[in-house]
Order: structure tokens, then sequence, then C-alpha cells
């Protein structure tokens, strides 16, 4: 079990140790090199910056002659600014060899910032002669000025040369000792992986196979490997996750069918009580039974018993439909006006009913039974309670993407808890008693299936002040 890492442990300290040892060498070395080779570079650009600061201040000062504006002045003043901050900044770069000739490259720039400075001041005095031999002055110094800067330059590469020669040759020095300990490093490699590499190939090629018949679905033939290494723990694992692979496909199959079944017996369930909410009472002879009723009154001589008796009958009538039908909005209205009737009958004077109907948008599809709910309960929670009664509005409006559908009364409103107690769905799927039998929740949610959207109403109620209910019906379900 433990020959294979055994093996490629030792080998990897050893080559771990043999590349430690030459890292560390080599960045020592390099790091020194480079520091050295930094402190050259950044000399050179120090001194090549004097020069091209020196010619960029006399760029910008013939740019303020040219186009006097506030702007060019004070770009000159800016790059001025920065040549004499380089003639300071250029003190490091002083050693034996060439401290005379650093001083007198810093006092020509110096003296070219003061020439600049009498040419700009003669220029805003319009003496135009003065400014143009300063100028000109200036232009000399910074020739003089570039001419130092190259002798400074080719001073400090006379100095690094023999760094530059030595650099060159111990760079020759680590290529070789390179390729040797790649030589060394490759030789060790191949004498160990001749001793290994045999024992090895052939449990990975059982391994290899066994893995793609697992790979196709096969989890029935077994994995054996016959060594004493780690092949053969990895070959017992294997066969062991191939077991465990199996049954967890026989288990997830089984699941799935469960879950099938499962789903499709809530299907015929929610079915079965949408169909039972239409089949409590025999509603063809109910219905039939209503038409009888209303003639007779008629004939009798009861007019308005004749008219209740139509609205009941217009109402069964309109809810013999199935549920998931699609009815225009006017529809809707139509049919909550024969439930009106009835209200207003009971109710008398107690009753208000208010329409604000925006006849345009009537034509757009909503589910069966939708206002009817609604307004039943507002009054079975706002008008009932009240021995005064109430007012009942029912409005109509539309917006560029909606339209809206308000049922509001003048109720005492609902506290919070009564509010979600009203929308849910275990207290609220049907009101015993009640013309329709079809909670505010199953309004809700008919309309979120309808249009696919879920901010479908929104309820506002205050107490003592009433309660509005807001449909957002989505514009472009016209019948």
């Amino acid at each position: 079990m433990k020959t294979i890492r055994s093996k490629m442990m030792m080998l990897s300290i050893l080559i771990w140790i043999i590349m430690a040892i030459i890292w560390l060498s080599m960045s020592l070395y390099n790091q020194r090199t480079v520091e050295k080779y930094n402190g050259i570079l950044q000399r050179y650009l120090q001194m090549n910056q004097a020069s091209q600061l020196s010619q960029q201040s006399l760029t910008s000062l013939n740019k303020y002659r040219i186009a006097p504006t506030l702007e060019n002045l004070n770009q000159y003043g800016n790059d001025n600014a920065s040549l004499l901050r380089t003639k300071v900044e250029m003190d490091w770069l002083r050693n034996v060899t060439n401290s005379m000739l650093l001083d007198s490259l810093q006092n020509m720039l110096e003296s070219q910032s003061e020439a600049m400075d009498l040419a700009v001041r003669f220029q805003k005095d319009n003496d135009e002669e003065n400014a143009a031999k300063q100028f000109d002055e200036a232009s000399n110094i910074s020739k003089y000025i570039s001419e130092a800067t190259l002798t400074l330059i080719s001073g400090e590469q006379n100095t690094y040369d023999a760094f530059y020669r030595k650099i060159i040759k111990r760079s020759d020095e680590i290529k070789k000792m390179g390729l040797w300990t790649l030589a060394f490093v490759s030789l060790l490699l191949l004498l160990f992986s001749y001793r290994f590499v045999n024992s090895v190939t052939q449990p990975l090629l059982k391994l290899t196979l066994s893995a793609r018949e697992l790979s196709r679905g096969n989890f029935k033939n077994p994995i054996e490997v016959a060594t004493n290494d780690e092949m053969a723990f990895l070959a017992i694992t294997l066969d062991s996750m191939r077991l465990k692979i199996g049954t967890l496909i026989d288990d997830i199959q089984s699941k799935a069918q469960l879950e099938y079944d499962l789903h499709r017996h809530k299907l015929m369930l929610k079915e079965s009580e949408l169909k039972s909410l239409q089949s409590q009472i025999n509603p063809h002879f109910l219905f039939n039974t209503l038409n009888m009723l209303s003639k007779e009154a008629y004939l009798a001589g009861a007019g308005k018993t004749s008219e209740l008796i139509s609205s009941v009958a217009g109402m069964l009538r309109y809810n013999l439909r199935k549920l998931d039908s699609r009815v225009s909005l006017k529809d809707e209205l139509e049919v909550l006006e024969e439930y009106l009737t009835i209200q207003k009958a009971r109710f008398g004077e107690r009753l208000q009913v208010v329409r604000e109907i925006d006849k345009s948008a009537l034509g757009i599809e909503l589910p069966i039974l939708i206002l009817q709910p609604l307004a039943e309960n507002a009054f079975i929670y706002a008008i009932e309670p009240a021995e005064e009664g109430g007012t009942l509005t029912i409005r109509v409006k539309q917006d560029e993407n909606y339209v809206l559908v308000q049922v509001q009364d003048t109720g005492q409103g609902m506290e919070e808890e009564q509010l979600t107690r009203l929308l849910s769905q275990t207290e609220n799927t049907m009101y015993k008693g009640h013309s329709t039998g079809i909670g505010i929740w199953n309004v809700i949610h008919r309309l979120q299936l309808f249009y696919g959207v879920e901010e479908i109403i929104d309820i506002d109620s205050q107490v003592g002040v009433g309660t509005c209910i807001t449909l957002k019906l989505p514009r472009g379900h016209k019948s």
C-alpha cells in the first residue's frame, strides 16, 4: 500500500530540495543584480529627464510667445517648476567622477529657468526684442544641457562597464548550471519512472476500462485489481461507488415515478375540487325552477319578486359555466349587477352603489367569477355588520399598461392580522352560506395563473375608513 506513495514522496522531496537550492541561489543573485541594474537605470533616466524637461519647458515658452494665453502660461509654469525640481533631485547622482560636471549641469538648469522667466516678463511687457534675446539665451543653454547630459551618461557607461561585463559572465555561468541541473533531474526522473511505471500502468488500464463501462451505464461488472498498493484501494473504492450509484439510480427512478404519480393525483384532486364548487346542488333543476317562479310571480303581479328571481336565475346561469372559462370584463360587470340587485332588495336604503366605469376598458378578458366574490367580501365584512349600511363603489379605469378594477367600501376597515387571514388559503377558501363559495385567495390564484404575473391585486384598508381592493389587469387580453 505504501510502495508508490513512498517512491513518489522520495522523488518529490529530492526534486524539491534541488529546486529550492537552485531557486534560492538564483533568487539572491538576481535580486542583487536587479537592484544594481535598477540603480544604474534610474541614474540614466534621471540624467535623461533633465535634458527632456529642458526641451519641454522651452517648447512651452515658445507656445506662450506665439499665443500668450493663460492656459499656455500655466503649462509653462508647470514645466519650469518640474525643471527646477529635477535640478534639486539630481544631487543623489553625485560621485567622485562626475561632481564637477553635475554642478555645471545644475547651474545650467537654473540659468535656463531664469532666462525663460525673464523672457516671460518681457513678453508680458510687450518688449518683443528683449523677450526674443532671453528666449535665444535659454535655447543655447538648453543645447549645452543636452551636451552635458550626454557627457554624464557616457561617463556613467564607462564607470559601470565592468559591472555589465560581470553580469554577462554570470549569466553564462547560470545558463551552464541550469543545463547541468536539468540533465541531472531528468536522469533521476527516468531512473525512478522506469522502476514503477510497469507496476502502475496495468492496474491503471484496468481501472480506465472499468470507468468507461461505468460511464456507459454498465454497473454489473465487478472491479478487481490484483496488486498490493494504492491501485488496489482505488479499485475497491471504485467498486463500492459502482454499487452505491446503481442503488442510487434505482432509488431515483422509484422516487421519480412516485412524484409523477403524486403530481398527477394532485392535479386530479384540484380538478375535482373545482368541479365540486359547482356540483353541491342540482344547478340545472334549480335554474329551471327559478325561471318558472319568475314567470308565475310576474303573472301574479309581483313585479319586484319576479325581478329578484330573474336576477338569481341570471347569476345561476352565469355560475354554471366552468371556472376556467374566459369572459370579458363587461360580462363580469353584468352578472355583478344581478348580484347587486339582490343585495339592494335586501338592504334597501342602507346600501348605496356608486359606479365609475370606463366603457372603453370593458373588452379585456379575465377568468369567470372574479368581481362577485370581491363584492360579496365587502358585504360580509363592511356593509352587513354596520347598522347604517354603507356605500359600495365599483370603479373601472385604465392607464398605459393596466386596466384597474376597484371594489371599494365604507366599512370599518381591517387590521393587518385580519387582512392576512382574509388572503389565506386555509381560512378563506369558501364562504359557507354565501352565493359564490369562492374566496379571495381563489380569485387571486386564478388571476395569477390566467395572466402569468404575481403582482395582480392590491388591498388598501384603513381601520374606521374602509377597504379598497384593486385588480391590476394587464392590457392586451381582449375578448
